[in-house]
């Protein structure tokens, strides 16, 4: 993890970096504003691999993996589309291959499309951009706007203007088996769009992305973060940089709202808690007194818990005897020990 300064305005500084990860379509709506699930400072973490949350597979990953490949088959068959994948164009180890870019000419803006379909002379006139989702309402009126920015862009590199949305739309019982989904005109749709009708501004959204590449990627200096929206960042990056002399006002802050929520639970739980103490001081009387010569431990057991008092011997030190003996200076040792209390 890259040495991190935390600045003034919510914001972290590191070193230019030398190496960096390109502007994806999902990271291009994001830096746009337009992506409700991701900040533009959890892009810029990834980008300049500061950080990024790790990656596992989901029930929605997975089956949006195992779909894909239907949804491609389902459009060949009902709209006689001559489709290439990823794999027809580099071969199964497509990945390793073009290290998850198919955009190697463009230094900044890259990613990986979907699907391309092909004219009748065999040249590449559209992109196809296939999704899965159980959340139908958010296709009713239009596209998701950081889906369609997300076509727009791998369009824009190819220099075609043409997109085909293919969205799935799945229930609970599709995520538990996806190998069984099969697409079809009632659980299936395609939205096409123009990338110059519907952003005749593409030019300028370019650009207002490179300049943010400008400002914070070249710069080593964050966009500002968010408290709530980067929680899981930021407690990940103060966990790995913890430094009280750059740091200190955003570690409180942080430290209170915990505080606060743990003051909160804690003010609910206070009644019960007492009343819990002096049971188990009642029951603990009545076990030390259930003990026989050579036992060990003695058990009370409820239903849903045990309750064991244990029983060892330990050796101490007399100081009142040492004191009388004059003793108890001589082998005293001072340590220093610090304690704190929030209140």
């Amino acid at each position: 993890m890259a040495d991190i300064k935390w600045i003034e305005g919510n914001r972290i500084q590191i070193a230019p970096p030398k190496k960096t990860k390109k502007i994806t379509g999902t990271r291009f709506a994001t830096i746009l504003g337009l992506n409700p699930w991701s900040t533009e400072f959890e892009m810029w973490c990834a980008i300049t691999k500061t950080y990024e949350k790790p990656f596992e597979d989901t029930i929605y990953t997975i089956a949006g993996k195992t779909i894909e490949p239907k949804q491609a088959a389902y459009m060949k068959k009902s709209y006689a589309m001559d489709i290439i994948s990823p794999t027809d164009m580099w071969g199964k180890d497509y990945f390793n291959k073009t290290w998850g870019d198919f955009f190697p000419e463009n230094p900044h803006l890259g990613g990986m499309w979907d699907y391309l379909s092909k004219d009748e002379d065999g040249k590449v006139d559209a992109v196809l951009e296939m999704k899965t989702t159980k959340r139908a309402e958010d296709w009713e009126n239009d596209i998701p706007e950081y889906y369609a920015l997300q076509a727009a862009l791998y369009a824009y590199l190819l220099g075609i203007d043409d997109v085909i949305m293919v969205a799935s739309f799945l229930e609970e019982k599709d995520y538990e088996d996806p190998k069984k989904y099969k697409p079809n005109i009632k659980n299936t749709i395609t939205v096409e769009f123009k990338v110059s009708e519907r952003y005749p501004d593409f030019a300028d959204k370019v650009a207002q992305v490179e300049k943010w590449w400008s400002d914070y990627v070249e710069t080593g200096i964050s966009p500002a973060f968010d408290e709530k929206k980067d929680a899981e960042i930021l407690a990940a990056l103060r966990t790995n940089t913890l430094s009280p002399e750059t740091d200190i006002d955003g570690l409180i802050k942080e430290a209170e709202g915990l505080k606060k929520e743990l003051d909160e639970v804690a003010a609910t739980t206070a009644e019960k808690e007492k009343r819990l103490k002096t049971i188990n001081d009642i029951i603990k009387e009545h076990a030390v007194s259930q003990f026989r010569d050579g036992d060990k431990k003695v058990e009370v057991k409820g239903s849903t818990y045990t309750w064991t008092v244990s029983r060892s011997e330990t050796t101490s030190v007399d100081k009142d005897a040492l004191k009388a003996d004059g003793l108890l200076d001589k082998y005293s040792k001072k340590t220093t020990q610090y304690r704190m209390t929030v209140k």
